[in-house]
C-alpha cells in the first residue's frame, strides 16, 4: 500500500536551564508528525494489516528527519502517538504504531530494548497531543518520563491520519527522585 503524505511537520524543544541550574547538556526533545491520508477513513475494514506493512516506510522518513533533529545529541528516550481525524477509527492509528513502526523508531535511536510509550486519539484539526517519552532500553528509568506537547495547526483532515515519532536526548532536567538510572542498565534485555 502506498501512502500518501500531505505534509510533514516537525518541532523541536530545547531546555537549557531548569530552577536557575544550566543543563549541561540541554534536554532537547524533537517530534515529527507526518500528515497521511487514511485509506480507510468513513469505511470499515477487516484487515488493517496493508497500513501496519505501510508504516515502516513512513517511519524511516519520519525517524530520520527526527534523528537529524536531534544531533549533535543521540536518542535517549522515545515515544510515538497517532491523531486520528474524524472520519476514521482509532484502530487505524494504532495499527501504523505497531511492531513494525517500533522496530524503525529503535532502529534510528541506535537499538532500544524497552517497550515504546504511545497513545493515540480521536481528534479534529487544531488538537493538542502529549506524546508520552521514556527511556530507550529500561522503562523504569524514573529521570526519563517525561513528555512533549505538540499541537498540529490544520490537521489531522477528516480523513486523515497524523503519525508521529518523539525523540529525547537525556532525561528531565535535576532529576533527584532515585529509582533505577540510566547508568544502572547491564544486558540487552534493559533490566538490571
Amino acid at each position: 500500500m502506498q501512502i500518501e503524505i500531505r505534509k510533514i511537520l516537525s518541532f523541536v524543544e530545547e531546555v537549557r536551564s531548569e530552577a536557575g541550574k544550566s543543563a549541561s547538556p540541554p534536554l532537547r526533545k524533537v517530534a515529527v508528525a507526518a500528515i497521511i491520508t487514511n485509506p480507510y477513513a468513513g469505511r470499515w475494514v477487516d484487515d488493517l494489516g496493508p497500513i501496519t506493512t505501510a508504516s515502516e516506510a513512513l517511519g524511516r522518513e519520519i525517524t530520520s528527519l527526527a534523528s537529524s533533529l536531534l544531533k549533535p545529541y543521540s536518542p535517549e528516550s522515545y515515544g510515538k502517538a497517532a491523531i486520528i481525524g474524524i472520519s476514521g477509527e482509532q484502530q487505524h492509528g494504532s495499527a501504523m504504531l505497531t511492531t513494525v513502526f517500533g522496530n524503525v523508531m529503535r532502529e534510528a535511536a541506535g537499538g532500544g530494548v524497552a517497550w515504546i510509550s504511545s497513545f493515540t486519539k480521536r481528534a479534529s484539526p487544531g488538537s493538542t497531543i502529549d506524546i508520552p517519552l521514556a527511556h530507550k532500553d529500561a522503562l523504569y528509568v524514573r529521570s526519563h518520563y517525561d513528555g512533549i506537547s505538540i499541537t498540529l495547526p490544520d490537521a489531522p483532515l477528516r480523513n486523515e491520519l497524523a503519525i508521529i515519532c518523539a525523540y529525547a536526548n537525556r532525561g528531565q532536567l535535576n532529576h533527584r527522585i532515585g529509582g533505577l538510572a540510566a547508568a544502572d542498565i547491564k544486558g540487552k534485555d534493559g533490566l538490571v
